[in-house]
Formats: C-alpha cells, sequence, structure tokens
C-alpha cells in the first residue's frame, strides 16, 4: 500500500533566524504511523495550492507565537519572535487544507494557527491574562505529564483516544480563546478550563491539540493513535 505524503510545516532555529528548525519527533511520529513525510520550507501565501497539490495531508507543528494582529489585537508585551512570513503559509495551508478537506491535525502553535485561520481568536498571555491559570509552560521532560485534560463526549478527539481524561505534557503561554467559525471545542484542561483542543466537525479530519503528543512517539504511543487517524484519513 502507498505511504500517504504528510506535509510537516517547519520554524526558525531559537537561536538563529537563519537556520531552519524542526525536532524530529514530528517526523519520528508520522514515520511510525505509518506515513511519508515531506518537510515545507516557510515559503509565500500564494504557494500553499500547488504544495497541497503534492500532499495527502497537513501537519503544522509547533513554534513561535502568532501575530495578534492576524486576529484584531494589539500585542500584549510578552509576545515575542513573531515570524510573519511562517504565520502567513501556514493561514494559508490551514484554508486551503480545508477548502479542499485535506486532512489536517495541528499541535501547539499549529493549533493556534487552525483557530486564527478559521476566524478564532487567542489569549496572549495565560499567567496575566486567565483568572486561576495552571502551569501550562513548567520545567521538565518533553514527555512529562504537567496537567490533565478533559474530553468532550460526541467529538473526533474523544473517537480517536478513546478516553474521557488524559495527562499530558505542556509547553505554551498562548492558547484558544474564541473558536473560530465551523470550529468546536473538544477538550479544556483540568483545573483552570483552558482549552485543548479544536476540531471542525464533518471532516475527513481537522483536529488540534494544544499539547505535544509527538513527544511521545517513542515512549508509552499514548497519543501516537492522532498520527494514525491523520495517516488513515490522508489514504487516497
Amino acid at each position: 500500500m502507498t505511504r500517504p505524503l504528510i506535509g510537516i510545516t517547519i520554524g526558525y532555529s531559537s537561536q538563529d533566524h537563519e537556520i531552519f528548525s524542526l525536532r524530529d519527533d514530528y517526523v519520528r511520529a508520522v514515520e511510525r504511523a505509518g506515513g511519508l513525510p515531506l518537510v515545507l520550507a516557510p515559503g509565500t501565501p500564494e504557494d500553499a495550492p500547488a504544495l497541497l497539490d503534492h500532499l495527502d495531508g497537513l501537519l503544522l507543528t509547533g513554534g513561535a507565537d502568532l501575530d495578534p494582529s492576524l486576529y484584531g489585537e494589539a500585542p500584549h508585551e510578552t509576545v515575542t519572535r513573531v515570524i510573519p512570513e511562517r504565520d502567513a503559509l501556514e493561514i494559508a495551508l490551514s484554508r486551503e487544507a480545508l477548502r479542499r478537506d485535506m486532512p489536517l491535525f495541528a499541535i501547539c502553535r499549529g493549533h493556534q494557527v487552525l483557530n486564527v485561520a478559521t476566524g478564532g481568536t487567542l489569549v496572549q498571555d495565560l499567567p496575566s491574562q486567565w483568572k486561576g491559570a495552571v502551569d501550562h509552560d513548567p520545567e521538565g521532560e518533553r514527555w512529562s505529564p504537567a496537567h490533565d485534560v478533559r474530553i468532550l463526549p460526541g467529538t473526533r478527539l474523544r473517537e480517536i483516544l478513546g478516553q474521557e481524561r488524559v495527562a499530558v505534557n505542556s509547553f505554551h503561554h498562548q492558547a484558544v480563546k474564541e473558536p473560530g467559525r465551523g470550529a468546536v471545542v473538544s477538550a479544556y484542561s483540568e483545573g483552570d478550563d483552558v482549552v485543548e483542543a479544536i476540531e471542525v466537525p464533518g471532516r475527513r479530519l481537522a483536529l488540534g491539540v494544544q499539547w505535544h503528543p509527538e513527544a511521545f512517539w517513542d515512549k508509552d504511543g499514548r497519543f501516537q493513535p492522532l498520527f494514525e487517524a491523520l495517516v488513515k484519513a490522508s489514504r487516497r
């Protein structure tokens, strides 16, 4: 059986904006799920249709904050390392993938990109703007659980993971505030009700999660079903 080609977005090194950077976890998780990963260098929004012509599915990865002007807000003082060209391409890729009903799985920053691409907004800084927020960026290994997530019944996420509650890792200071058009919340964090997942119903797959499931690909594999769902939905 032909392996579906999964496009994986890439960011810049935190030390040098002349170097592209991508954690190998994303690639390994797609490979383990049976997909053929293809890393997508940042380009222009006009490139999005041509890029997707060659792909069967799309994975949006983590990284720097989105430019708040994309959802009509001035930047909070904590917003740093905005990369306009990456924002523009990934929003264009998200919208075109949704238009084509191409399977899309979005992680952390990618989850926020998906929400903004559909017209949603973000909490720019949880510690200062979300009353009672638990620590969503604790110290520890990338696979260390940070808090529990409550998955809503009847959602695609619940169907894929088959659980009501899961312990997740966490590396973010922003989050989804208002879901975009057609998007629904499918999970909240325990203790503070921060949005932890969104999805667009009625699609082959259009799902975003705020945590980093790729970090578990070579550990207990608890979130590998998410990548398997992407690959399965992407088979032609």
